[in-house]
């Protein structure tokens, strides 16, 4: 497998050099890891329900699984970054409720 330092070559995963996220992207795309992985949560899927579903190889399921896991306290961080940024602009996050 790969060496877990933070110098990890990752073979399907790739940074976006003009975003402000750090967290890793598919390789050619611009799907964060991220979202394959909560999906694959979300909608409990399989590894084979995943790799269907995105056309991924098991390989590559298995890298973003490992990617995902090994980096969660970016990814909260990017999240917690990302809901900031929508609420600035104005973007209603929790739904809101209505009584009548």
């Amino acid at each position: 497998m790969k060496n877990q330092s933070t110098n990890t070559k990752w073979q399907y995963l790739e940074a976006r050099p003009n975003s402000w996220r750090k967290q890793l992207y598919i390789k050619g795309t611009r799907i964060k890891a991220s979202v394959i992985y909560s999906d694959m949560i979300v909608n409990e899927m399989t590894e084979a329900d995943a790799l269907y579903n995105w056309d991924l190889s098991l390989e590559a399921i298995h890298e973003i699984i490992e990617y995902c896991q090994t980096h969660q306290k970016l990814l909260q961080a990017e999240a917690v970054e990302e809901r900031r940024r929508l609420e600035a602009k104005g973007v209603m996050i929790e739904p809101k409720i209505v009584t009548g």
